[in-house]
């Protein structure tokens, strides 16, 4: 029996290998230097017969290929830089993307534009390697790590014959455009910056309540007063600062909404925890801190990561963050007795007004949120 080393795409008594998948085809294979002296000295890095020179004419049509991929990341960049500026604050001075349908438009342009910059430059340099660029058999053998002085002063002389080699100095049209594609993704960061500011000042520490403001109760525009938790003793209602600006749902937007928002709980009186109460001044009597016929006021913002603490336990007069666990006991002052937050819910001091509604008397006496604005504080 004999052996068929022919492979069947192969006449037979043809017993040359098969071309490994990725290298160049026979007839591209073309040796730098003189023909018919493939081994003779040429201006690349590597030795000649190292090196295997694309076609001139696949290198001329490469060069065409990845330039017009330049160019589309060129245009895609501009598109983000203009897909960014897109969409202007309105009247208010609030930036327009705050709605949602129109933050979801901005938010594909940004990522289509982006993507077509991201890829073009990819593509446009896999064109460059794989049409443009020479191919390399480099063989080096195992030699000490630390290169020789004379390995390090020729490194210069070495990088300018790869770059001239690679096309970069003898194509200037490649060269151009895929300068003019990295410039928009260069600027790019640039005109991210701008969302970095203005300052915010003391926008953290400070809410829209005020001395005298009414509470509406949540979702609502009705004002509050103490005969709404009467009839539940151990009750829980959510409120915001009474506001009526134009533009805004409910009047109030949403940046001081999420800041201002308060939880107010009715507790028994003979539920307070001592760390409420204050002695009145010349008398042996005490009172309640910054409470009204039992009505106590908290900061519904969890002071560990800013998560709504919205679920509250009658029986204990538990406040429970549903997050991380965080828990608050709302007859000892919103204290902290369970969970990773380290500080207590910031309390609102209240009353009433002329009219019997429920008021602000003043703002929180420390920022509401996660327990990083109290570290800006200081």
């Amino acid at each position: 029996m004999t052996k068929n080393n022919a492979n069947d795409n192969n006449e037979a008594g043809d017993t040359r290998p098969d071309r490994v998948v990725g290298t160049p085809k026979a007839d591209e294979r073309v040796v730098a230097g003189v023909p018919g002296a493939p081994h003779d000295e040429h201006d690349g890095p590597y030795e000649a017969s190292e090196t295997h020179v694309r076609p001139e004419e696949m290198q001329r049509r490469g060069e065409k290929v990845a330039s017009l991929w330049f160019v589309l990341a060129f245009l895609g960049g501009i598109g983000f830089l203009v897909s960014y500026f897109l969409f202007p604050p309105n009247a208010a001075g609030e930036p327009a993307i705050g709605h949602p349908l129109i933050a979801q438009y901005s938010n594909m342009l940004l990522g289509g534009t982006l993507t077509l910059a991201m890829f073009g430059i990819g593509a446009g340099m896999t064109v460059w390697a794989r049409q443009v660029m020479p191919h390399y058999e480099v063989h080096s053998p195992y030699d000490e790590l630390p290169s020789s002085d004379k390995e390090k002063s020729s490194f210069g002389e070495f990088f300018m014959k790869g770059a001239d080699e690679s096309g970069f100095t003898k194509r200037p049209l490649m060269r151009r455009t895929l300068i003019l594609a990295m410039l928009p993704l260069g600027l790019a960061p640039i005109v991210l910056l701008r969302d970095t500011g203005p300052l915010p000042g003391d926008k953290l520490k400070t809410t829209p309540w005020e001395n005298g403001r009414r509470m509406y109760v949540e979702g609502t525009s009705r004002a509050l007063r103490p005969e709404d938790l009467e009839n539940d003793p151990n009750g829980m209602i959510s409120a915001l600062p009474a506001m009526d600006e134009e533009g805004h749902y409910h009047g109030i937007s949403l940046d001081d909404q999420a800041k201002s928002v308060i939880m107010l709980i009715k507790v028994p009186e003979g539920d307070w925890k001592e760390r409420m109460t204050e002695k009145i001044e010349g008398t042996d009597e005490t009172r309640l801190n910054w409470t009204h016929n039992g009505i106590v006021a908290y900061s519904k913002i969890c002071t560990h990561v800013g998560c709504p603490a919205a679920l509250y336990e009658r029986t204990t007069h538990r406040i429970l963050c549903p997050c991380h666990q965080s828990t608050f006991d709302a007859a000892d002052a919103a204290h902290v007795v369970f969970g990773p937050a380290h500080r207590a819910l910031p309390q609102l001091p209240i009353g009433v007004d002329d009219e019997g509604y429920l008021i602000a008397t003043g703002d929180f006496t420390e920022p509401p949120g996660p327990t990083f604005w109290d570290y800006a504080k200081d």
